[in-house]
């Protein structure tokens, strides 16, 4: 196979430079949409960029300027994202903090990142307010849901009629402040599924080498819907940043429950979203064909297209448009990081017309390290690795896996105001990632698992987890699973064990008694295939979900 053509891509220096592109550009375009009560409002690109400046001004003028740490917690909105790139388009340094952390560890943040302000929700006042003796730092609290100030809490509304102001009297506080590029810029806190959170610290450089390189290799289409949580940079970067430099326009989805009818409602072209979604939207397909007795009709629909496009025929948009439908009917492209996706589900999406792009990615690296294109999609990998990166492989086994290792532009300055933790993963420049695997002779990334997660068993056999947890994820009724080792009275591991968590939605539909024996034997069945050091012995039913991170990573206990 001829070597990836990388796309051509004109390099911006700046995220001011993102947002300035498009007010040059398409001045007029709606750069963000999102509902309002019952309307929906879209802002233009130069009206962002009038947004940002606003706030920057307000800030500046409030004096906070020259390096800053501003803190920012609530649910996807506009008043969110246009805080996020008002700050990084200063040269102050944003906080996002992940909304569902229980109080303490919101305070922890707050304390542990230096914060001076933090913008927020209401539920949120209440938390910074009542504990405001503990937050030593903190100077401003600024209230996205205010309609007026009050003794503690400065409304947004305000903060951006004092900013109009000043830039109507031509203040260029905020306009003139620049950062090193090198210098701190983005302070993201990991929601990792074990350990204490970590502050990663990520430059202006680092952000806008991993947006300019991801298109080298990414395609981006004109409309997308924005469904993660912004506190993350897979949302924050790979898609904000990434879709402002392609003057797309981003639709905000402002709950998760709400995501299949946005999808109707703002029609997007590509959306980005953990494999969880994927995995749900593969299984209700599938759950709604049955249903109507028209799974026959798809597997048959799904073979002819397989001939057709053989010969070059392609009309799978036309053949699968009931299911094109129930995502807006425009939708072309999935991007799926995060964690790995069974290969039948990139293979399945396919097949009716959507690509699924697996890529992979880690916080310290700002965070995309790889990316599967249309151009070469290989479901089996986790995509093509940025040409800007040097990835290796630490220690590989015999089969060629080892740790992934990480160089170049994108790897992070270290932790926050921790050396030792720095020490631990960034050894001479180059980044530890803790994830097992290999690269291929195509350049693109095999990822099996994580470092930690690795099962030794006393025979000697590796074992990944995530593999076997993927293959007990296809049978249609499990909806979660944990793999874990058996140990011995020695605290060997002996074995495997599976703890899974039903949907008994599906099985009532579909009249399936799932007892425990059921259970094993489907288990034992589908794994059959697998050699036997890679069978699970030991099965239990949980009676409710497992505890999981905001982006559905399932936290893991260990009992190593």
């Amino acid at each position: 196979m001829a070597k990836f053509k990388y796309n051509e891509v004109e390099p911006l220096s700046r995220v001011r430079d993102l947002i300035t592109h498009g007010v040059e550009k398409t001045p007029d375009r709606a750069a963000f949409i999102y509902k309002k009560g019952k309307d929906v409002v879209e802002v233009s690109y130069v009206n962002v960029y009038g947004d940002i400046v606003a706030l920057g001004n307000a800030f500046a003028a409030r004096g906070f300027i020259g390096g800053k740490h501003i803190a920012c917690i609530g649910a996807n909105s506009y008043k969110y994202v246009c805080s996020y790139l008002s700050t990084l388009s200063g040269d102050n340094v944003f906080v996002p903090v992940d909304k569902d952390l229980p109080e303490q560890d919101i305070i922890n943040v707050i304390n542990s990142s230096d914060a001076e302000a933090v913008l927020c929700d209401k539920k949120y006042e209440e938390i910074f307010i009542n504990n405001i003796s503990s937050l030593p730092n903190l100077k401003l609290i600024v209230g996205f849901d205010r309609e007026s100030d009050s003794d503690n809490v400065v409304s947004f509304s305000t903060l951006m009629a004092e900013g109009n102001n000043l830039a109507s009297e031509g203040y260029d506080v905020y306009t003139n402040s620049r950062s090193d590029l090198d210098a701190l810029k983005l302070l993201v806190y990991t929601s990792g599924t074990t350990g204490m959170a970590k502050g990663v610290m990520l430059t202006e450089r680092n952000l806008i080498s991993c947006v300019y390189y991801g298109l080298h290799v990414a395609v981006i289409y004109d409309r997308c819907l924005s469904v993660l949580p912004y506190h993350h940079t897979y949302e924050s970067v790979c898609n904000i940043l990434v879709s402002l430099r392609m003057r797309s326009t981003i639709c905000i989805n402002e709950s998760l429950r709400v995501v299949l009818s946005n999808l109707q409602l703002y029609k997007p072209s590509y959306v980005m979203l953990v494999p969880a979604f994927a995995e749900l939207f593969y299984k209700r397909i599938w759950a709604s064909a049955e249903e109507s007795g028209r799974s026959k009709k798809l597997k048959t629909g799904i073979k002819i297209s397989r001939i057709l496009r053989k010969v070059g025929i392609d009309i799978r948009r036309k053949l699968f448009a009931d299911i094109h439908n129930t995502f807006g009917g425009n939708l072309r492209e999935i991007v799926c990081g995060g964690a790995p996706i069974r290969p039948e589900i990139g293979k399945f999406f396919d097949d009716i017309g959507i690509d699924v792009l697996i890529g992979y990615g880690i916080t310290e690296c700002s965070p995309l390290v790889s990316v599967n294109s249309p151009k070469l999609n290989d479901f089996s990998t986790a995509g093509i690795i940025l040409p800007t990166l040097e990835v290796t492989v630490d220690n590989p086994n015999e089969d060629g896996d080892g740790e992934i290792c990480v160089k170049g532009p994108t790897v992070m300055l270290g932790y926050y105001k921790n050396p030792e933790a720095t020490a631990q993963v960034l050894i001479d420049g180059v980044f530890h990632t803790g994830d097992i695997g290999h690269v291929t002779s195509k350049n693109q990334v095999v990822i099996n698992g994580r470092k930690k997660n690795l099962i030794v068993l006393k025979n000697g056999k590796n074992v990944y987890p995530e593999e076997i947890e993927n293959y007990i994820l296809s049978i249609p009724y499990i909806k979660e699973v944990v793999v874990s080792s058996i140990t011995d009275e020695n605290g060997a591991e002996i074995g495997l064990a599976a703890e899974v968590f039903l949907n008994t939605e599906q099985t009532e539909k579909s009249g399936i008694v799932a007892d425990l024996e059921k259970v094993k034997a489907d288990i034992a069945e589908t794994l059959s295939i697998l050699p036997a050091y890679k069978h699970v012995t030991e099965v239990t039913i949980r009676e409710k979900e497992f505890d999981k991170t905001t982006t559905s990573k399932i936290k893991r206990n260990y009992k190593k």
